[in-house]
């Protein structure tokens, strides 16, 4: 009898160690390939040369005090030509202000908490180094990262999930 209790709870146990594992999807660049992230397909987003998008697919500006959102492509956090006319207009109203600059990584709802999390903080660095590169004060810099956890769009579209794979910037008061 103690025999097939300890048995049956060796089973047991090891069942629940193995689990369902749900695989990590990687950020580019990195050594594993992305390829078991969740893909989006659908309604495509055009993004005009201002990188603040356009006509039915435009993605707004959820930033604030004169800033502009900065858009990325799906588990992407490189800073694209489309996005240059956002970071110069960043820049802009950055520099005229003695205030430090709050940049918010934020993410759509595809990939782990930890995934998103990470990928957030990547987006807001790449985009304090541009500002950074182009004449702001590293200093005047904070990088916080929501991840998936302040979307400004719920519905399950591409054009919604587009809008949440953002950075933000807002001036700390």
């Amino acid at each position: 009898m103690i025999k097939k209790l300890l048995l049956a709870t060796s089973a047991l146990s090891l069942l629940l160690l193995t689990g369902c594992g749900q695989t990590v999807p990687e950020l580019p660049g990195s050594t594993s390939n992305i390829s078991d992230a969740t893909a989006i397909t659908g309604d495509a987003v055009s993004i005009d040369e201002s990188g603040y998008g356009n006509g039915s697919g435009s993605r707004g500006n959820s930033s604030s005090d004169g800033f502009q959102s900065i858009y990325f492509d799906f588990a992407d956090y490189g800073l694209s030509s489309k996005t240059e006319r956002a970071i110069a207009r960043n820049v802009s109203v950055g520099s005229k202000s003695s205030s430090k600059i709050k940049i918010e990584g934020n993410c759509d709802e595809f990939g782990t908490d930890e995934y998103n999390y990470a990928l957030g903080l990547k987006r807001a660095k790449a985009v304090k180094d541009a500002l950074a590169s182009r004449g702001i004060s590293a200093s005047k810099m904070v990088l916080v990262s929501f991840g998936e956890s302040n979307p400004v769009c719920s519905s399950p579209t591409d054009s919604c999930y587009a809008k949440n794979r953002r950075v933000d910037l807002r001036l700390m008061k």
